[in-house]
């Protein structure tokens, strides 16, 4: 019997025992006189909530009217008057809150990046789709010329000429090339800095490139990659031209104060979609960095937990030694704290490279020929597999290209058969571009997938035109094959890669409706309830933690969602429209838009600030390069 089936067996007892005292029920339940004990103090009162439903993904009872909460965990689902018998009298209320809402299991964000988040939620945007902030939406750029305008209008409403913009959100591949030129058409005077859409690239107006001391002998001094990653005369870096320039550049956009304001809002944002639960995988490296984010994520008073996984590339990197590899890995948990944490036992390596940028590697060739991508050599990647693997951790790949997932199954298949291990959980994160005989090869090896449908939605329309063709890019993520194939799943936003809202998730899972609103690849379609699945107990299930969250279950944590409609029998058009009272969080309530959550970044000045902003951006671009 598992874990849970005990709990839920010893409560049921309780049922057909409610005329028994407390002590003489433990006894009867555990024949311990000490346990008997232990219930001298009354036991603490619970809170009984009752709701249109509760969806409970709980096999064994699958819906609800009541779910009792006693110290933020559960303590019995079912009926109002089963769930009464079952507390006897232990002392209890009865919270009518939410009866006329429709509680489910609370949203897991497995795969976001809040930095990444902070730092473009709280630049200009300017991108290729809606995004809907607490402050308001910001509509998609229709095109070039759309964006240069808006882009053009904000700079000339700042106050301060000399203050620098920094926009994010451009794609080449949607709205054409974008050079230095065209933002100095802007401005010749106040320092523009856009941030592309894949966060692998940057574009400078001349005035930023000056402000931010950028030369032609800079460059030069730059390695030989990072030189052809740089165009001087188009004012436009890239990949490792892009690593080499941050330095100069981060002290125009990356300060504490915006780090924090952006991080306050990326938190209220996730609040608002009802997120419970949250990890960054490929945690962050940079001391200040992380003290930054604890100032605002670590808080007694946030709305949600968020756990950061070790980046095992960086780290393998830094050390020959494999032993001080793991070594060096357990010591970072001493970062974290409240309600912050670092997983246990789980790292994140990289395969090939960004979709938003076209860099994964694929088996047939892009429509223009040129190549993707790998973002860890093969050496440093198979070092890395074997390091982890034997250290018994739970690996997360980054992989986005067929190409890439055949490196990927490769290095796990060889690793196996070295070193046999049982429920290893290997999770694919991404999964964009794949072959149907590579859904077999998964499901062979034990692996499992985190996919982003948003892919679909974005990008199927334009990659069917540009790089991938129209065959590959509808069958990206194919979430339908994976189903029929019994491996399992979850889904995840990447955040700010696709908006960080599971309810959208969904929809783009269940629809797979592009922008030009035909449908790609409907075979690939799920249903709502397995979407639903994907952003709770799938994705509790990825980062193993399916015995604490993603369902509504004795002894699990009371972390819920509460929504104003029904996700299973609305029309599967209307998912992504449902609304969000808020959450509870380990039995806190907490509606969206109440709580006042302030926190405080102590702000370096000089020296101490350049570096602050340097590490900022050096994780960030960092963590780009894992992103999509």
């Amino acid at each position: 019997m598992t874990r849970l089936g005990r709990r839920t067996f010893i409560l049921a007892g309780l049922l057909g025992a409610t005329a028994l005292t407390p002590a003489t029920r433990v006894l009867a339940k555990t024949g311990s006189l000490q346990d008997v004990g232990s219930l001298a103090v009354a036991p603490p009162q619970a809170t009984v909530y009752t709701a249109r439903e509760i969806l409970t993904l709980d096999s064994a009872r699958p819906s609800a009217e009541a779910v009792a909460v006693v110290r933020g965990r559960i303590l019995w689902v079912g009926s109002l008057d089963e769930t009464i018998a079952v507390l006897g009298d232990q002392p209890y209320v009865v919270d009518r809150t939410f009866v006329d809402h429709v509680i489910v299991p609370g949203f897991v964000a497995q795969h976001d990046h809040p930095v990444l988040a902070a730092l473009t939620m709280s630049s200009v945007i300017l991108s290729i789709e809606d995004w809907v902030l607490p402050s308001g939406t910001v509509p998609a750029v229709k095109d070039k010329q759309d964006f240069v305008s808006r882009l053009s209008a904000t700079v000339a409403s700042r106050k301060d000429p000399d203050e620098p913009v920094l926009t994010w959100g451009y794609h080449p591949a949607f709205f054409g090339q974008l050079t230095g030129a065209d933002l100095d058409m802007i401005s010749t005077t106040t320092p523009i800095i856009v941030w592309a859409r894949s966060c692998h690239e940057m574009i400078f107006n001349t005035a930023a490139l000056q402000r931010a001391g950028i030369t032609k002998e800079v460059i030069e001094g730059f390695s030989e990659t990072a030189q052809r990653q740089s165009e001087i005369g188009e004012q436009r870096f890239w990949e490792q031209g892009l690593f080499a320039v941050l330095p100069y550049a981060a002290p125009l956009v990356a300060t504490p104060d915006k780090l924090q304001a952006g991080l306050e809002l990326t938190r209220d944002y996730m609040h608002a979609k009802g997120i419970t639960i949250g990890n960054e995988p490929g945690g962050i490296l940079a001391k200040p960095v992380q003290d930054g984010v604890n100032a605002v994520f670590s808080s007694p008073d946030m709305p949600f937990r968020w756990s950061f996984m070790p980046d095992g590339k960086s780290l393998v990197a830094m050390y020959d030694d494999d032993a001080r590899v793991i070594t060096e890995t357990e010591n970072l948990a001493s970062w974290y704290g409240g309600m912050t944490s670092m997983t246990s036992k789980q790292v994140k390596l990289f395969a090939d490279g960004a979709i938003y940028s076209q860099l994964m590697q694929v088996r047939d060739p892009y429509l223009d020929g040129h190549e993707g991508e790998w973002m860890m050599d093969d050496d440093l990647f198979q070092r890395a597999f074997h390091v982890y693997w034997d250290a018994g951790y739970q690996i997360h790949i980054h992989v986005n290209g067929d190409a890439g997932l055949d490196r990927v199954l490769d290095a796990l298949e060889s690793n196996l058969r070295r070193n046999p291990r049982y429920d290893h959980r290997t999770v694919l994160v991404h999964f964009a571009v794949s072959d149907p005989d590579q859904v077999a090869r998964i499901k062979a090896l034990g692996a499992i997938v985190s996919g982003n449908p948003y892919y679909v939605a974005a990008l199927a329309d334009q990659y069917g035109k540009v790089g991938l063709g129209p065959e590959r890019a509808d069958e990206m993520v194919r979430l339908g094959d994976l189903d029929r194939a019994g491996v399992a799943w979850s889904l995840h936003s990447d955040m700010p890669m696709a908006p960080g809202d599971p309810l959208f998730l969904m929809w783009c899972a269940v629809n797979r409706l592009t922008t030009s609103g035909r449908v790609a690849g409907p075979e690939q379609r799920v249903t709502a309830e397995q979407a639903l699945r994907g952003v709770t107990i799938e994705a509790a299930y990825s980062l193993k933690l399916e015995d604490e969250i993603g369902t509504i279950a004795p002894g699990k944590r009371a972390n819920f969602t509460i929504l104003d409609g029904n996700p299973l029998t609305v029309d599967a058009m209307e998912i992504r429209n449902i609304g969000v009272w808020g959450t509870v969080m380990e039995g806190r309530l907490l509606p969206v838009g109440k709580a006042d959550r302030k926190a405080s970044i102590e702000t370096p000045d000089g020296p101490a600030e350049r570096a602050f902003a340097e590490a900022t951006f050096r994780h960030v671009l960092k963590v780009a390069h894992g992103l999509h």
